[in-house]
């Protein structure tokens, strides 16, 4: 079975490319998580980031941006204390402030879901890469919803962070097309 190169060798990416990476998110909580996990990467491997997936959903309470946007300083300190994520101030004070962007786009918009897709049409876009350095770090779509949310106030969603995000979200099929999962993903969206 031919996969993505990137998304081989330790079973846990392995899982996550084939079962997870690039399937249309329609949903205000893993949507949210997905904005905050991206941005935890910063700088890190996505793998780092797996890793920890477990310890940041019980860290940042489901995800549930209704939750963690209630953090305050004692909560912040707990998470600053809390080994199993990635302990950088800002990204975790990202976490709540995009939450609380979240929230407020959801009540605006009715729901975090309406507005993300609205960047792609309602409609995943279908890429055809055939190698991995064909595939953009970022897009005229990234670039305007990262300007959206950065007005909105939230922050760690630049271009390129909006992107990777959009990618794990299905709003854009970005698996070569020699990867089993492009054919996969390609079926589901086809009207």
């Amino acid at each position: 079975m031919q996969r993505c190169g990137w998304g081989e060798g330790d079973p846990l990416l392995v899982d996550y490319h084939d079962r997870e990476w690039g399937v249309p998110v329609h949903d205000d909580r893993l949507l949210f998580e997905f904005l905050v996990l991206e941005g935890a990467q910063a700088g890190l491997s996505w793998m780092t980031i797996l890793r920890k997936r477990d310890a940041y959903r019980e860290a940042f309470k489901g995800f549930d941006p209704a939750r963690v946007a209630r953090f305050r300083e004692a909560a912040l300190a707990r998470l600053m204390d809390t080994s199993s994520i990635v302990r950088n101030r800002r990204k975790i004070e990202s976490a709540v402030r995009n939450a609380r962007v979240v929230q407020a786009i959801a009540a605006e918009r009715g729901s975090f879901d309406r507005y993300v897709w609205s960047f792609v049409g309602g409609r995943p876009r279908r890429n055809a890469w055939r190698a991995m350095a064909e595939i953009p770090a970022e897009t005229a779509e990234s670039r305007a919803l990262s300007k959206d949310l950065i007005a909105r106030g939230a922050n760690f969603v630049g271009p390129t962070i909006c992107y990777a995000f959009m990618q794990a979200t299905g709003l854009v099929n970005d698996h070569l097309v020699s990867c089993f999962r492009y054919r996969q993903l390609s079926a589901k969206t086809r009207a």
